[in-house]
């Protein structure tokens, strides 16, 4: 790892590669969209009884007006918002995951990740006595990167599923039938939202780690002697 210096004081640094923050803000735009998009596809098939979402939080464009010149509330608008932001993840997903295995961003920052360390910081999280080092990753971060990692992989699956059920009946029969497909494709949506909501409220404690997203870089005055440095 390397060292750095910051006007004589020992920092934590924290660094993201230009690639690294086009992707991470691409994919941030794209899952809005396919939340908001998402939200207004299952407004016109609801599948937990009658339960809507505000139609603000949705996009597809003003129904009244849809009706009157496509004869339709907003679903088709929506549908075109929905693959637009699919393709957006996709590639910036694609390009996230390739650069994470490549340049050991992955196997650096992601692993170690044992069930007794989980277990540790979960316990110290919960009890609001997790420290936190500029430019390291926790069990619980490890984990929960992981787990988003994977609920995009099977967001992908499951939409492909509903998306083509005749073309990929295999995979839609993988998922159980088109209507499971559709469920697991809800709970991995909200499972993203989920991590969203951590993930905010995280930068909002640390907003150092905002900036390093933006800027590339971000410094974090410590005491020791010297600082190790932990870039993608």
């Amino acid at each position: 790892m390397k060292r750095a210096k910051i006007s004589a004081a020992t920092h934590d640094i924290q660094e993201h590669k230009l690639l690294v923050r086009i992707a991470h803000w691409c994919q941030a735009l794209a899952i809005i969209i396919m939340v908001g998009s998402g939200w207004r596809i299952y407004n016109s098939d609801q599948i937990f009884g009658y339960y809507r979402f505000p139609q603000w939080a949705t996009l597809g464009g003003d129904p009244p007006i849809s009706k009157i010149a496509h004869m339709d509330p907003g679903v088709a608008n929506a549908l075109n918002w929905h693959f637009t932001g699919m393709w957006l993840l996709l590639v910036s997903y694609m390009l996230f995951i390739a650069h994470g295995f490549v340049s050991g961003h992955f196997r650096r920052d992601f692993l170690p990740l044992h069930p007794r360390g989980l277990m540790r910081d979960a316990v110290a999280a919960l009890s609001f006595k997790l420290s936190h080092r500029l430019g390291e990753y926790n069990h619980v971060q490890r984990a929960a990167y992981w787990g988003v990692l994977l609920a995009v992989l099977m967001m992908f699956a499951t939409g492909l599923a509903i998306w083509k059920p005749v073309q990929l009946s295999w995979l839609t029969a993988l998922f159980g039938g088109y209507p499971t497909a559709r469920v697991l494709h809800f709970i991995f949506m909200s499972g993203i939202c989920l991590f969203i909501v951590v993930h905010v409220t995280l930068v909002a404690l640390v907003p150092k780690t905002l900036v390093a997203m933006v800027l590339g870089r971000a410094a974090d005055p410590i005491h020791t002697a010297e600082a190790p440095h932990a870039g993608e």
